[in-house]
């Protein structure tokens, strides 16, 4: 599997978790239907759901006008996967991370999620960096 498709699963995955509140594990599981998982989705999954205070926290302070609760859950899902790459994953360059949100976003999410999406990851991007 790809990264991208795992990225893929993996907003499925965390989509299912937020929305349902769905235990990780089973969560990958249905998305994977009859694939074999993949470590790098694993790690996404895991890695969200167990920094997600500090990320979610991360991203209240990058959201102007918005609270984090009222996202769409596709965008808030992508969000939480992007800042987990760009602030606990070195290996992937933070340009990678962002580039492929702004993809999740538009194919899952509707005609603005991309944009809203680039412009707070953007802003997160600054902070991370200094």
């Amino acid at each position: 599997m790809k990264r991208r498709a795992a990225r893929q699963k993996a907003l499925q995955s965390l989509f299912q978790v937020d929305v349902s509140e769905s235990d990780p594990k089973e969560a990958i599981e249905s998305v994977l239907e009859e694939e074999s998982s993949n470590p790098f989705l694993e790690q996404l999954v895991h890695g969200v759901v167990e920094h997600k205070e500090e990320i979610d926290t991360l991203l209240r302070g990058h959201l102007e006008k918005w609270k984090l609760e009222r996202l769409a859950n596709v965008d808030r899902s992508i969000l939480r996967i992007a800042v987990y790459e760009m602030k606990y994953l070195e290996e992937i360059p933070v340009k990678v991370s962002i580039d492929e949100a702004i993809e999740l976003a538009k194919e899952f999410g509707d005609d603005s999620s991309s944009r809203f999406v680039n412009a707070i990851l953007s802003k997160i991007k600054d902070t991370l960096v200094k």
